[in-house]
């Protein structure tokens, strides 16, 4: 459990410009004012850069290379579109992926970029073109921006969004604080956020509840659910779960909440303990493990499988040592290895090729990167596997979930999920605790 979540009003904020807002912005030289903001709703819009001042700065989550994170003071963010709004951030995550960020892709970084796609918080200040929120208002903030008007988003594919693709680097929509294949926007691990396209982005949710009932709707929860939405779990099927971290947790809950068998495979015994808690069958990562599961079901194996473990922090030391490598050379060199040279572990998604009965469906959630990887499309074809994946398109399940998590039963658990929650300037040894999934580190929430 959290504390209740704090008053409004410690740092009120009128206006505010930046000279950028891409990877540059750690070094921008900007200055935002400060001043008190009366928690009001008709407080009015404020106009792009509407006014500058002493710029004292904020506390953020910096990369400073592989493996390397710090805690720094960077410029304010400020309003740069009319459509912007800034948050004053309360609590943000750390995302499986962003140790991928840690370990792997910085080829794709600069140094002093701000990391970070979990956060929710309190608007302080707002565009004058944002038409539904006001100061004082409780948000979540998604980890895609998108625009809500496009063909993919009104089809519900918002992290394909047509406005804020990345079509240099041919990659779908900006996300927070994830490399320059998708914007260097700078991210939520930080006191302050500026959030664009804030209508259509910013999710207003109530005042009473601690964060953590909402906190996850900003990335993991919709991505779980989204993860056995696409595993088509037939009724009275049963899905596998492969990997017991915070998606992994979620995916297999939300499938027993929907009524599906669920059986969940990870190393880490405290993992598993907090699956069962929740009346999930666990299994360890063994050697036997295949022929464990084929008969729990009939020896088919299971309708179903969530990879919910994607590229591997560990367990490949060859390919392990290949990632660090590339992450060591010079960006120019890099860069072609990450994205066609196979660096990834593909060990989970293996498994879960094999483990799936014959005209079974494979869920990815866990993120892949690289491009060479060997598949065994001879096994896929003759087992008539159906293969689904993608970034979660937060929007399009969040309306679906809000009142799961508001549910005083809490039928997901959404408060039996963290194990640390911390101060933000904890961040840089959190990272190598989640890492090392030590002290029984599950989820992490950072306090700025």
């Amino acid at each position: 459990m959290v504390a209740a979540f704090p008053r409004y009003g410690s740092r009120g904020r009128v206006g505010g410009a930046e000279a950028n807002g891409n990877a540059a912005y750690s070094v921008s030289t900007a200055l935002v004012a400060r001043c008190y903001l009366a928690r009001v709703r008709d407080v009015q819009p404020l106009e792009v850069g509407s006014m500058l001042g002493e710029g004292r700065g904020m506390r953020a989550l910096t990369w400073q290379g592989t493996g390397n994170v710090s805690v720094e003071t960077v410029p304010d963010p400020g309003i740069e579109d009319p459509m912007d709004a800034i948050i004053r951030v309360t609590s943000t995550a750390i995302c499986g992926s962003d140790l991928h960020l840690y370990n792997v892709l910085g080829p794709f970084l600069s140094k002093g970029d701000v990391l970070g796609h979990e956060p929710m918080g309190v608007v302080e200040e707002v565009g004058s073109g944002v038409a539904n929120l006001a100061v004082g208002d409780r948000v979540v903030i998604p980890f895609v921006i998108a625009c809500g008007e496009c063909h993919m988003c009104r089809r519900g594919l918002t992290t394909q969004c047509e406005t804020t693709q990345n079509r240099r680097t041919g990659t779908g929509a900006d996300l927070y604080g994830y490399t320059e294949l998708y914007g260097s926007v700078p991210g939520g691990q930080a006191e302050y956020l500026r959030v664009r396209r804030a209508d259509a982005n910013a999710y207003m949710v109530g005042q009473d509840l601690p964060d953590e009932r909402y906190l996850f709707l900003s990335d993991i929860l919709p991505t779980a659910w989204q993860g056995v939405q696409y595993a088509n779990v037939p009724d009275g099927g049963t899905l596998a779960v492969l990997g017991l971290g915070p998606v992994g947790q979620f995916a297999a809950r939300i499938g027993r909440h929907l009524g599906h068998r669920v059986i969940a495979v990870d190393p880490v015994p405290e993992r598993r303990a907090m699956a069962e808690r929740h009346g999930i069958e666990t299994f360890d990562l063994a050697d036997d493990l295949l022929d464990r599961l084929r008969d729990e079901t009939e020896g088919r194996g299971p309708d179903s499988v969530v990879d919910a473990v994607g590229m591997e922090a560990h367990g490949n030391p060859g390919v392990e040592f290949v990632q660090k490598a590339v992450g060591i050379l010079p960006d120019a060199a890099a860069k072609p290895l990450m994205q066609k040279a196979g660096v990834d572990r593909l060990a989970a998604l293996h498994l879960a090729l094999d483990l799936v009965q014959r005209g079974g469906t494979v869920s990815l959630s866990g993120v892949y990167a690289g491009a060479a990887d060997p598949m065994p499309f001879i096994s896929m074809f003759d087992k008539q596997i159906a293969l689904r994946m993608g970034q979660c398109n937060v929007h399009h399940w969040r309306d679906e979930l809000l009142p799961l998590v508001e549910d005083p039963a809490d039928p997901l658990g959404v408060e039996d999920l963290v194990t640390h929650r911390v101060p933000l300037d904890r961040a840089p040894e959190m990272y190598e605790t989640f890492m090392k999934k030590e002290d029984g580190c599950i989820k992490v929430v950072l306090e700025p």
